[in-house]
């Protein structure tokens, strides 16, 4: 810039030309024909003067000490209408490339107010494939005093702008205190990018507030509706898949990098990454999945404080963290606009949930910041539940753990085999228990079940079935065990909750197998003869836990090589068919058709004829017990 001697007295003359020249230039640029490049050159040129004006009439000139209100004032408002009026978008930036103004056409250019870029580093609003070569401009003309040029894109709100860049270093008093960036031969985005975001209106919608707001207003709709959708799908609770899926939503509706982060440990682990859907966009995702987020990295910021971060234009290239090969994240996936907000339900934090978009969708807004933190929360409720399904799953399963033997015991001279399958329509422990168990004077065998299901009730059936082989290393008679149960179950008051249960007695008496039979309130065991006879055995009784004088009902057999006694809960008897046939009148055609089989056999072809019958809809849980006398025990 050449130096010009001070001049106190401009004369008003040139105030007035200065300005209509400027008002000319805007003019100008207007007409359809008009060429950028030009005018730029132009509208620098009368910059520079007023430059020059205000220079001259600083506060060391004779004019401000005499009238420190008057010229110079004039003159300082002459050099902010020219800045503002000229036509062409204007940067000015401090010596560390901070944004000190923006004029109007440069705030029109990136699709915001003037205001909106100062105080951001002027490379955030360059594309990230120019960012070093801008910065590397900017300094070359603060060293030199040159003008410098370069071709890039400026990351406007509707997508990136393809510039040319013009970079003069300015001096209002010795050295180049400032630098004027003015982006010439712009246009409008250079590649049509994704959906708008919810709450975004489009450029043919700019003349039409009330048509884009109700767009805004039903893309957000859709979208929560959609994410609503998936999670009340998810009826395995499988909290990856609920993860994965709802990823891949936002990813599409949103236009964006979705990366989820879930505390496990005690610390954030990557739970997905999902983006564009190509070959390149799937390498990358898997790349950026493996790599948890760092303690100084935004996500894990988020996670700390708890409250959303938004940063329409990065500074820092490793706000994402870096790949293994030290390249930041956000560079490689191209962001250049993050959003993070945490998964909480408002009682705990889960993880995070980050967008990172690229310059073709444009910068998150504030308004995407409260629809993002709905569906994170939104997101974090179905985590809750997953978790708290899966946890009351393990207790159910530990519980029914305690209830069932997990191998069953054998009687001597015989074979003995047992199964359960649990309710199909239900996911909460159930009450079926059987057991093998060593007697006095002999063995003894038992099924039974409590009504209901949940933790009250199996804490319900492991009492009644510890009652049982405690009682039967006293006196194994049924009718003494299951009165002693009884006594117990009533004297715990368990809620009203009641079992029924059958429990045999087996001795071998000179060569021959005796058995004593107790049923309370439970559905009548079967035995099975050789030849494939069939014959229903003595039930009955009233469950116990109801009255305090029950008695049960009992029966004495003697039992030969190859019978079998057959033991079941009502599970079995209420399984019903598709036609509303219940198993029960089927049962003993079932079991004559298995006679002579292994006990083994008899349980699990059982078991598998039970369940093509209702067709895998078992309303209660269904247990088997199959006793088979082979060989005398003398």
């Amino acid at each position: 810039m050449k130096e010009q001697s001070p001049n106190p007295d401009l004369p008003q003359g040139e105030i007035a030309a200065l300005r209509a020249r400027g008002e000319a230039l805007r003019q100008a640029a207007t007409l359809e024909a008009a060429d950028p490049q030009p005018l730029l050159q132009a509208a620098l040129t009368e910059l520079d003067a007023a430059l020059h004006a205000l220079a001259a009439h600083g506060p060391a000139s004779q004019a401000d000490k005499a009238d420190p209100t008057g010229a110079v004032h004039a003159e300082r408002r002459l050099l902010h209408a020219v800045f503002q009026q000229v036509p062409v978008p204007l940067f000015l930036l401090g010596r560390d490339g901070t944004v000190r103004r923006v004029n109007a056409a440069g705030g029109e250019l990136l699709g915001s107010g003037p205001g909106y870029a100062t105080g951001k580093l002027f490379t955030a609003l360059v594309d990230l494939p120019s960012r070093a070569a801008v910065q590397t401009q900017l300094v070359a003309a603060l060293r030199t005093g040159a003008t410098q040029q370069l071709a890039c894109r400026l990351l406007a709100r509707e997508g990136p702008a393809g510039c040319t860049l013009t970079v003069r270093p300015v001096s209002i008093r010795e050295g180049a205190d400032y630098v004027i960036v003015a982006a010439g031969s712009w246009g409008p985005p250079a590649a049509p990018g994704p959906p708008a975001s919810p709450g975004r209106k489009g450029r043919a919608q700019q003349d039409d507030p009330a048509a884009a707001a109700v767009q805004a207003i039903t893309r957000r709709l859709d979208l929560v509706t959609a994410a609503a959708r998936i999670l009340l799908e998810n009826v395995t609770y499988s909290e990856q898949v609920a993860v994965q899926r709802y990823g891949r939503l936002l990813s599409r509706q949103l236009g964006a990098w979705v990366i989820i982060d879930v505390e496990r440990g005690g610390r954030l682990r990557r739970q997905m990454v999902t983006g564009p859907e190509t070959q390149q966009g799937e390498e990358l995702a898997k790349t950026a999945a493996a790599i948890d987020p760092q303690p100084e990295t935004a996500p894990a910021q988020v996670h700390e404080s708890g409250s959303a971060l938004l940063v329409t234009h990065p500074e820092d290239a490793g706000i994402l963290g870096e790949d293994p090969h030290g390249v930041p994240l956000l560079m490689a996936l191209g962001a250049t606009s993050v959003l993070c907000v945490p998964l909480s339900d408002g009682e705990r934090s889960y993880g995070v949930l980050t967008l990172a978009a690229g310059p073709e969708r444009g910068p998150f807004e504030m308004a995407d910041v409260g629809l993002v933190e709905e569906l994170g929360e939104h997101l974090a409720l179905a985590i809750r539940i997953d978790r708290l399904f899966r946890r009351r799953t393990e207790v159910a399963d530990a519980l029914q753990a305690t209830l069932l033997p997990r191998q069953v015991k054998q009687v001597p001279g015989t074979q003995v085999a047992a199964a359960h399958a649990a309710a199909t329509s239900s996911e909460e422990v159930g009450g079926d228990f059987y057991d093998v168990y060593q007697a006095r004077d002999g063995w003894g065998i038992a099924v039974g079940d409590v009504c209901g299901k949940g933790e009250d009730a199996a804490a319900v059936t492991a009492a009644a079935r510890h009652s049982i082989k405690a009682f039967a290393h006293r006196d194994a008679h049924p009718a003494t065990i299951l009165g002693g149960t009884n006594e117990i179950m009533l004297a715990e008051e368990f809620g009203g909750r009641f079992v029924t249960a059958a429990v045999a007695y087996l001795e071998w008496r000179d060569g021959v197998l005796h058995a004593w039979l107790g049923s309370a309130g439970h559905p009548a065991a079967m035995l099975v003869r050789p030849d494939g006879q069939v014959r229903s055995l003595q039930g009955g009784g009233l469950p116990l836990g109801i009255f305090p004088d029950a008695e049960p009902a009992v029966q004495e057999l003697l039992l030969e090589p190859g019978d079998v006694l057959f033991l079941y809960t009502d599970g079995l008897t209420n399984a019903c068919g598709p036609d509303l046939v219940y198993f029960e009148d089927r049962l003993t055609d079932a079991l004559a058709a298995l006679a002579g089989q292994p006990p083994d056999v008899v349980v699990s072809r059982t078991r598998e004829i039970v369940l093509d019958f209702c067709q895998n809809n078992l309303r209660d849980d269904l247990t088997i017990l199959a006793l088979r006398v082979d060989e005398p025990v003398s």
